[in-house]
């Protein structure tokens, strides 16, 4: 575990040291999934999005099982395309597609499982405020995440926002 710690703290370095010359976001995001959120800008149309933190908090029984399951953690990756709203350069709507990789344990039958494995596809769509002469924006973004991995078809509303420090 901290190999995959220092493993991850040196790629998040290395993107700092990159995004002088780059278009990159960093922030923090609240809601389904809550963690470090990093966006890569290119081309003014797209982007790529990694979400990083927890998940299931918002969750009230996962597959079978009406008990609310640990909160786990998600590694969240989507594809955005974005484009001004209104044509204006300070409020952006974008819409994804990506993935999901969830790590956490839940009771099945009685008996709790650690450390499950769940895989799936996902969709988000938001809105973003860039405050003006500012590198600061903020974000509220809706979505689904549809398992593949164990739970085929179990759907999960993923829904946040948060605050993103423009590099």
């Amino acid at each position: 575990m901290k190999k995959l710690a220092l493993i991850f703290i040196f790629t998040l370095s290395f993107g700092f040291v990159q995004a002088q010359n780059d278009n990159w976001a960093v922030g923090f995001k609240l809601g389904e999934p809550t963690g470090i959120n990093i966006r890569k800008y290119f081309n003014n149309i797209n982007a790529i999005d990694v979400s990083i933190g927890t998940y299931g908090m918002l969750k009230e029984g996962y597959r079978n099982d009406k008990k609310r399951p640990d909160v786990g953690l998600a590694v969240q990756v989507h594809y955005l395309w974005h484009t001004p709203l209104f044509n204006s350069e300070s409020v952006h709507v974008y819409y994804g597609l990506g993935g999901q990789v969830n790590s956490r344990s839940y009771v099945k039958r009685n008996e709790k499982t650690s450390g499950a494995v769940s895989l799936g596809g996902s969709a988000i769509g938001g809105v973003e405020y860039f405050i003006p002469n500012n590198r600061i924006s903020v974000f509220l973004e809706g979505g689904t995440y549809v398992e593949i991995i164990p739970a085929p078809f179990f759907f999960s509303p993923n829904i946040s926002g948060g605050i993103r420090f423009n590099l």
